[in-house]
């Protein structure tokens, strides 16, 4: 029988149907059982919209709550440290929306919260679950490329400005590259499988916030790259490509394959289409998930893995010259 691990929403999010609500219906393994929002009227409202049975009057209660055993932290980046060790301390595994903290020095709290209260915590990367991405690791730790030689990434999509976006808001530990840089720069130290030195970075500022970000990167293993993000194009896209003193490997849309995506690999001057099927990749970071709570596996994000990441998106930020943003709380 499959063990089933409750889990409670902090915030009434925009991305939790998509990531847990949805996915723990049509998959063994969860149910939500509450939510905690800003007031309890908004929880209130969430919980009837989404037919969860249960609503804490803050979100330290969901944290207390007995009938939940994973907490689901969507709560703006500013709130994820503080909520997220909260978590811990209360004895509750954590699944937490990137970007895993406002820096790097948070991140490393987080983690050794989780570590000190024996927790598990995991950094909801969805697309890093995927078969997609999975078999582009497989491909290139098998050496078919070569020794890795360059490599880009990129997620641009457009987010509209509007006063309760967060993603426009310095104080709420927004903009491009924290929200959409934050994938690319995963998904290449992910697969060239080591940390980047960052060479150089330009931003576009706007209010404190970056609207877009492009940066030169250099890995030990000898690789140049670069990463983009904004969130003022006309169009959405998410891309990336590797290649190898043999070979080359292109994935047009790493981020949800599910929806649309196309991955080859050029080797000898032979073309060939690669699989891109599998669960979605909010359906595969449930199904590691439960893998991690069952002792079946072991993480695949969160701890040094979220560390570096943020680290070198600090090292970005203050490669670009990015104003200073408001005090940490």
């Amino acid at each position: 029988m499959t063990k089933i691990f409750r889990i409670g929403l902090l915030g009434a999010s925009r991305i939790a149907p998509t990531a847990v609500i949805g996915p723990s219906r049509v998959r063994e393994g969860f149910k939500i059982t509450a939510v905690a929002a800003r007031d309890r009227a908004r929880a209130e409202a969430y919980a009837q919209e989404h037919g969860i049975p249960g609503v804490a009057n803050d979100y330290a209660a969901l944290i207390a709550r007995d009938d939940v055993d994973v907490v689901y932290n969507a709560l703006p980046p500013v709130a994820h440290a503080p909520w997220s060790i909260a978590a811990a301390e209360a004895g509750k595994a954590v699944l937490c929306e990137k970007p895993f903290a406002r820096n790097g020095g948070q991140a490393r709290a987080m983690v050794e919260a989780a570590r000190a209260y024996g927790c598990v915590l995991i950094e909801a990367f969805h697309y890093r679950f995927h078969a997609v991405i999975r078999h582009a690791e497989t491909l290139v730790r098998s050496g078919v490329l070569g020794a890795l030689k360059r490599a880009a990434a990129e997620f641009v999509a457009p987010i509209e400005r509007t006063p309760d976006e967060l993603r426009w808001r310095a104080d709420q530990a927004g903009g491009a590259l924290m929200d959409l840089g934050c994938y690319p720069l995963h998904a290449l130290r992910t697969l060239i499988g080591c940390e980047p030195e960052i060479l150089a970075a330009e931003g576009v500022f706007d209010g404190g916030v970056d609207s877009a970000m492009k940066a030169n990167l250099s890995f030990a293993a000898g690789v140049a790259a670069s990463i983009a993000c904004s969130m003022t194009p006309d169009a959405p896209a998410a891309w990336l490509w590797l290649e190898g003193e043999r070979g080359r490997l292109d994935i047009i849309n790493f981020l949800a394959p599910q929806i649309g995506c196309r991955f080859t690999t050029t080797i000898g001057g032979v073309t060939q289409t690669q699989p891109t099927s599998g669960p979605s990749t909010y359906a595969a970071q449930l199904i590691h998930l439960h893998d991690v709570l069952t002792g079946a596996a072991e993480p695949l994000t969160g701890g040094a893995d979220a560390v570096a990441n943020m680290t070198a998106i600090d090292a970005i930020y203050l490669a670009s010259g990015r104003p200073a943003p408001p005090p940490t709380a």
